[in-house]
């Protein structure tokens, strides 16, 4: 029997596949670049460092969405990554190693191993106790930390400096430490939507959907997931050393169930399973937290009202809400 060509072609998006950056990124990345020097022409130069580490969540809110929005893996200890690169950082300054070329894969290996070992563990259960598993590991971390009375206990560790780029990139500077957090974040988002756009982001996405199919089909399951697990506490790391190099100190707080959560909430808002939706929540949620904070004492009501609003309206979050209004048009 003869096939007609057109019903073996393959489209050219599939629904598995997720748009990246198309020709509007450049002009938006221009436009973040060009942030710092208007906001000091302004006399906001306070911002800088909202801005900055509104893309620090980026990296991090992306992270959770890999495994979340994609891999249907229920993280409530996602924070402990974060956490743990923070404080990979701290020490090894406090030990005298500065450099950002050691500390910061030093940090994201940490943070991986981590993963790789609550992984290993975790991903052998479903459900709630997965997300029980989870959380039980973030809390023996957090309270690993508050026991660590060498290096701050409950009042933290703090950093003597920022990280140093040999000559690279002067991280002391504001504005030279927004762009190189913008690149990095840029450079994360590239890397996901390559990562989910492959083979191994479609089987990730299949398993979601279905588990028990893509066994079937002879999927290893648990690879998949254990390896997206890893990959996510990685990059988790890799905020959290960005996030301690902006603060200047890091916090046992850092590791708590409630900054997993703050995550999630990101995730959440701007839509798990798409590509923009954890970039796009932590962006939302930083922004509002930021203004509304300054006219009420009671942000966090208006926050959850928010959500809640978002669950009912929008169960894809603001990305999918987004989609449909440009499917509409």
């Amino acid at each position: 029997m003869k096939h007609n060509s057109t019903d073996t072609a393959a489209p050219a998006l599939s629904r598995l596949d997720h748009r990246g950056f198309g020709l509007w990124a450049w002009p938006l990345l221009a436009a973040l670049a060009a942030l710092p020097p208007l906001l000091t022409a302004l006399g906001l130069e306070f911002y800088t460092g909202v801005a900055s580490r509104a893309l620090i969540f980026v990296i991090a809110a992306s992270s959770l969405n890999l495994i979340l929005g994609f891999g249907g893996m229920v993280s409530f200890g996602h924070a402990a990554f974060v956490g743990l690169g923070a404080y990979t950082v701290g020490i090894l300054m406090d030990a005298g190693i500065s450099s950002a070329w050691i500390a910061w894969p030093v940090a994201m290996l940490v943070s991986g191993l981590a993963a790789g070992l609550i992984g290993a563990i975790s991903l052998r259960t479903r459900g709630v106790y997965f997300i029980m598993i989870t959380l039980a590991f973030a809390q023996m971390f957090y309270y690993l930390a508050v026991s660590l009375k060498a290096y701050g206990g409950e009042d933290g560790l703090p950093l003597l400096q920022r990280s140093q780029l040999s000559g690279l990139v002067n991280l002391q500077n504001d504005a030279q430490m927004y762009w190189l957090l913008l690149a990095l974040a840029a450079a994360v988002m590239w890397g996901l939507q390559r990562l989910i756009n492959s083979p191994f982001g479609h089987l990730l996405q299949g398993i979601k959907e279905n588990e028990a199919r893509m066994h079937a089909l002879g999927a290893r399951v648990f690879a998949l997931q254990w390896q997206a697990f890893v990959l996510a506490g990685a990059i988790a790391g890799l905020a959290g050393a960005l996030l301690a190099n902006l603060s200047g100190l890091v916090t046992p707080h850092t590791l708590h169930w409630s900054q997993s959560g703050q995550l999630m909430i990101m995730v959440i808002i701007g839509g798990a399973g798409s590509l923009w939706g954890g970039a796009l929540g932590a962006v939302v949620l930083l922004l509002l937290e930021e203004l509304l904070s300054g006219y009420t004492l009671h942000w966090q009501m208006v926050l959850g009202l928010l959500l809640l609003a978002v669950v009912m309206l929008a169960p894809q979050g603001l990305a999918g809400l987004a989609a449909r209004w440009r499917a509409r048009a």
